[in-house]
């Protein structure tokens, strides 16, 4: 009796005698499988459809986008790559977008739109679609404008009628269906709007001061893009001017596309994980049922090696059919993913088998099996042949000091480390991956170690019998405590740690009926607009708060150095040898200029200003933290800004923090009063309108009478900011939902390693006298207690790490809403009684006599 073949010949037959209860080995790892294939072979797909689609997604060989018009030189030089000698260019399409605000005169209320003034045959690669058909293909041929179907819903309009922008009505011709590269969340803050180019100017709407985005694509005639982009960058640097081309765009679709599948495919490997605390459970069922022919086979001759083989072959053999049957309900998965992600795919996703995906999930679904299956088959080889004759003393093997014990923990530690290194593409993500997962089940299984020694010592001994012996099946030998806290517990903490980061950031932003808090802002106020418009808020009894002023400017030089040399560097660093942001140097800003701070921004470094300061030489200035860091300057460093054609030299004296959570005029950088006041500027104001109604009416008066104003109903905000988390997170809460689901298929694991136990009880409690009723009454105690415990762990917890969050990721305020948490644990507490009470029926089933003459 020798050899690899009898350990295969032996796991054939004892599989084949427990098949039905090695089916919760292959469970536990079927819905990890699943999800990981299902996130992996989703993002192959993605990628191998933006790679086939890529030209289409922007519309053109070359694509260059600025902030502010372009100078001659600019037109000059994007018409000669495209191959004309003059401008118009055939092969250049101009769109410029900015927000607006838009109403139709038949409807009521107004609208913040974003509008794209089209010039020539845009897209050249790809086609938009809208209804009907040939709207796009007409637009330029009067005034017409295309809009979102949406835009239609909220002005209460339909195609064919007027819509106001700025000075002029266009006349709706249609609505668009797709726009190539289009991600659905983009409207979330407004509509789209298309316009032909040459209205633009009749709409008055580009003053000085707005803030607009001039994109040009160019169709090449001839020539490589990545050249013609490299020359255009070096040549328009100084312009501030980016530049893209197919393969930019493509790979940095890859590079989103590949971080959103990795850290997802991380949420996966939890439930993935869990599943192996599902597989350690099923195998330490099944080694207890098998203690009797362990022993019969020791006694025949069967070395511990070849013990331990024939059960960790049967772990590998169940963990590969039910990674099989993983990677297929993975592949089906496929047909609802882009249904979860669709608004934020700017693709149609053609599907595919991804192979790679299917190989790599079965992979792992195999190595998570043998892995978690090591320590319960460790007590295998500590079976004693002469434990036939003592089986009616010993039920289990005695536990020994085994010397593969801590090794088998390390060798599991480091697998699981190298899996999430290899999912997310980071060894050292990847570690702190498995660190966070080993603290959180630590704490969990800390909680149930305590829950057991605090029951034991301080056992309410004044309870009816019923409670105290649903409490007592908490820590009494076979007793499931740590299993069902560690599978239920972290698939709570999951979703309600989600569940408490979504809370919070929407309460950052509310703009309810309570309050004193500004729900109404108007944007873009030319100073000859400002007092009257100031009275007709007062005259609707709605005074608005003191105007605070906006000056656009961009930077001349930092320390020096002229902006146009650091963005032509390759890499520009700061004096630390740090890499700088270059957006921060490309950006136009738009500054302010006061006398103090405001409560949304605090000082961290240096002093403000006295009044009258602002008639230095150099311009004392106030910058914040974060772009002073992209900048590479500090307290002390002087800058050159170019307000409008005159250059201000400035120093900067001081950095501030600012909690850009708050809806306030919050600013990168500040000036004091005097330099600036009589630079080209606008205002923006703030004020409270309680009913929406009026917000409505007002904002309408607004429009008609000073078109070029934006004005904004926060409480509009605020739900596009909900909507837009609201799909976020549903992407992380659906894979969340697969950790819940495995934590489920544990317990029922956790259930049937003490059924022989709950069974002998029962019974023994019925021969006693105990009603089906008492003993129902005994389950619920228990299992309610069991999710309870789960549950508020789970909770302090989630609540420990949503603190962590909103405190140093987001910096906002931290609230429990305790309402929806108990909700949330409810519906917990109700799945673990559940599963508990569906797998104890066999207590009800079996007659007394047959336990007991087993006994």
């Amino acid at each position: 009796m020798s050899g690899f073949g009898f350990v295969l010949a032996m796991a054939g037959r004892e599989s084949r005698a427990a098949r039905g209860r090695l089916l919760l080995l292959t469970a536990s790892i079927t819905i990890g499988v699943a999800a990981l294939v299902a996130i992996n072979s989703f993002t192959a797909n993605l990628r191998t459809t933006v790679r086939d689609q890529a030209q289409s997604l922007l519309g053109a060989d070359v694509a260059v986008t600025g902030r502010a018009a372009y100078s001659p030189r600019a037109v000059a030089l994007v018409d000669s790559v495209a191959g004309c000698a003059q401008s118009p260019c055939a092969n250049v399409a101009r769109v410029t977008n900015f927000s607006a605000m838009a109403y139709a005169p038949r409807g009521q209320g107004a609208r913040l739109v974003q509008v794209a003034a089209i010039e020539g045959r845009y897209p050249f690669y790809g086609k938009i679609r809208t209804d009907p058909a040939p709207a796009w293909d007409d637009l330029q041929q009067s005034r017409r404008v295309i809009v979102d179907p949406s835009l239609l819903t909220v002005l209460d309009a339909r195609v064919g009628d007027s819509l106001a922008l700025g000075e002029i009505r266009f006349e709706i011709s249609g609505t668009v269906i797709d726009v190539p590269g289009d991600v659905g969340i983009q409207a979330a803050f407004g509509p789209r709007v298309f316009i032909p180019a040459r209205y633009l100017l009749d709409t008055k709407l580009l003053l000085p001061g707005s803030r607009a985005e001039y994109e040009r694509y160019i169709r090449l005639a001839s020539g490589d893009a990545q050249v013609v982009a490299r020359r255009l960058r070096s040549a328009l640097a100084a312009e501030r001017i980016t530049v893209r081309t197919v393969e930019d765009d493509r790979r940095n679709l890859d590079q989103a596309l590949d971080q959103l599948g990795r850290y997802l495919g991380l949420v996966a490997l939890i439930a993935l994980l869990l599943g192996g605390l599902g597989v350690a459970s099923a195998v330490h069922v099944f080694i207890r049922r098998k203690i009797d022919t362990i022993a019969v086979l020791r006694c025949l001759g069967a070395s511990a090696r070849q013990l331990f083989g024939i059960y960790l072959v049967q772990a590998a053999a169940m963990g590969l059919a039910g990674s099989i049957a993983g990677a297929l309900i993975g592949i089906l998965l496929q047909v609802f993913l882009p249904q979860v992600f669709s608004e934020f795919l700017p693709v149609e996703l053609a599907f595919h088998i991804s192979w790679t995906a299917v190989g790599v999930g079965v992979g792992t679904g195999v190595l998570v099996s043998l892995l978690f299956a090591l320590l319960p088959l460790l007590s295998v080889r500590q079976v004693s042949p002469l434990l036939v004759l003592r089986r009616e003393y010993d039920q289990a093997p005695r536990r020994t000091r085994d010397r593969w014990r801590w090794p088998t923990y390390l060798v599991i530690a480091v697998a699981v480390v190298l899996i999430a290194a290899f999912q997310v593409g980071s060894l050292l993500s990847g570690a702190l991956f498995a660190l966070a997962i080993g603290v959180v089940l630590a704490l969990l299984a800390l909680a149930a170690f305590l829950l057991i020694r605090a029951l034991r010592r301080w056992f309410p001994a004044r309870l009816p019998y019923l409670f105290r012996q649903g409490l007592a099946n908490l820590y009494r030998p076979a007793n499931q405590t740590l299993t069902v806290v560690l599978a239920l517990g972290f698939g709570a903490f999951l979703l309600s740690t989600l569940y408490l980061v979504q809370e919070n950031l929407l309460r950052s932003f509310q703009f309810g009926s309570n309050g004193p808090r500004a729900n109404f802002v108007l944007f873009d106020i030319q100073p000859e607009q400002r007092v009257p418009l100031e009275n007709l808020l007062r005259d609707s009894g709605y005074p608005s708060q003191p105007a605070v002023p906006i000056v656009p400017m961009r930077i001349l030089s930092v320390k020096g150095k002229p902006v146009g040399r650091i963005l032509a560097d390759s890499a520009p660093v700061g004096d630390d040898g740090e890499p700088l942001g270059r957006w921060a140097f490309r950006r136009e800003y738009r500054s302010t200029y006061r006398d103090t701070t405001v409560a949304s921004e605090k000082k961290v470094a240096g002093d403000w200003w006295k009044t009258g300061a602002g008639s230095e030489a150099v311009v004392p200035i106030s910058m914040e933290t974060g772009v002073a860091g992209e900048l590479g300057v500090t307290v002390g460093d002087t800058i050159v800004w170019d307000v409008q054609g005159l250059p201000i030299t400035t120093r900067i004296v001081n950095l501030r923090e600012v909690n850009w959570a708050r809806f306030e005029p919050n600013f990168f950088v500040v000036f004091p009063v005097g330099p600036l006041e009589s630079a080209p500027q606008m205002f923006v104001a703030l004020t409270r309108i309680p009913d929406p109604a009026e917000r409505g009416r007002v904002q309408r008066g607004v429009v008609e009478r000073f078109p070029n104003v934006t004005t904004i109903d926060l409480s509009q905000l605020q739900e596009s900011i909900e909507t837009l988390l609201d799909k976020v997170i549903l992407v992380v809460r659906f894979m969340a939902l697969f950790s819940l689901a495995t934590g489920g298929i544990v317990l029922v694991g956790a259930v049937a390693t003490s059924r022989f136990q709950r069974v002998r009880e029962g019974v023994l409690l019925r021969t006693l006298g105990a009603t089906r009723n008492q003993l129902l009454q005994i389950l619920l105690v228990e299992y309610f207690c069991l999710g309870m415990a789960g549950v508020l762990t789970a909770f302090l917890l989630s609540v420990g790490a949503a603190w962590l969050l909103m405190k140093y990721l987001f910096d906002a305020s931290f609230g429990v809403p305790v309402g929806a948490l108990s909700g949330l644990a409810a519906g917990v507490i109700v799945l673990t009684v559940t599963i508990g009470f569906a797998n104890s029926t066999e207590i009800f089933r079996k007659p007394p006599l047959e336990v007991l003459r087993a006994e």
